[in-house]
């Protein structure tokens, strides 16, 4: 069976973009499929439009590996640039039920570079057991008013890092360092935060460095995806926590090795991210399974 598909990138995020009436009965194994990067198309993601009742459209998003992931700021912003350039959202702002909540898309400008987007990304979750983040008992760090754990202690890869916690939908753990980050041995080291026994669910991880007051530059390796030129969700996770701990001014701009987004929060309420989105290719994929 031939299914028709669409990839964008944001960032250099990239993924595969499916209608639910594609015929996929099985959207975890056609993401394994569908995301390899020698066997199939390649991809970051899997996005699955749907129809909604209750929103503009519907966003699903499914890693790599198969498993469903809960949030995607990038993913979002490239489903809102397929369905604007397709007609099937009108509304400007448009709304998008996503398993992390509905979410607002605001179309800022649309040109031959892409389209430029700010999404809602939902409000910052601080406290230990929404992340989840389940921290050794007397190991946890010190607090902050809002619960934010800062300052965790963890040691991988043969370096002790220093976490700080926050889930935008989906959890995050960042380290803040001096020195360049593409210098960081995140290949061997995003592994070993991922897996870290006091994140039940996994985690994202985050290495940021502080450039100024309105800029930092990250990178990421996002929980069964491994390193990505960009994460949305991400970028939004290193810009709240450098606030958090008054490192940044807001907005903050926010480089990635794919490219800039930036990163606006209306504290202590949503965060707002901002980027461009765009189409790469549209083709059909044999599937058989």
């Amino acid at each position: 069976m031939s299914i028709a598909f669409t990839k964008l990138e944001s960032a250099g995020n990239d993924f595969v973009l499916i209608d639910e009436g594609a015929g996929i009965e099985n959207y975890n194994r056609f993401a394994i499929r569908a995301c390899n990067r020698h066997f199939g198309i390649g991809a970051d993601g899997l996005l699955v439009l749907t129809r909604e009742d209750t929103a503009d459209a519907g966003m699903r998003i499914f890693n790599p590996d198969g498993s469903e992931a809960e949030a995607c700021g990038n993913g979002l912003r490239c489903l809102v640039a397929y369905a604007a350039d397709n007609g099937i959202i009108q509304n400007n702002p448009a709304t998008i039920k996503t398993i992390a909540g509905t979410r607002r898309a605001f179309i800022l400008a649309n040109n031959s570079n892409g389209t430029k987007i700010e999404t809602s990304m939902g409000e910052p979750e601080f406290r230990a057991s929404r992340i989840p983040v389940v921290p050794d008992k007397g190991q946890e760090g010190r607090k902050l008013d809002i619960n934010m754990l800062t300052g965790f202690p963890l040691k991988a890869g043969g370096r002790q890092l220093s976490l700080s916690f926050v889930s935008m939908g989906n959890p995050h753990a960042i380290h803040f360092t001096n020195r360049p980050v593409a210098g960081f041995p995140l290949s061997r080291v995003g592994p070993m935060v991922e897996t870290a026994v006091i994140f039940p669910a996994r985690t994202n991880f985050e290495v940021v460095r502080v450039l100024s007051r309105t800029e930092v530059e990250a990178r990421v390796w996002e929980r069964a995806a491994g390193e990505t030129l960009a994460c949305g969700s991400g970028a939004c996770a290193a810009g709240v926590a450098a606030q958090i701990l008054n490192l940044v001014d807001n907005p903050v701009k926010v480089s990635l090795p794919g490219g800039m987004l930036e990163v606006r929060w209306d504290k202590p309420g949503e965060v707002y991210l901002r980027g461009v989105a765009r189409t790469v290719f549209r083709g059909e994929f044999f599937n058989d399974n």
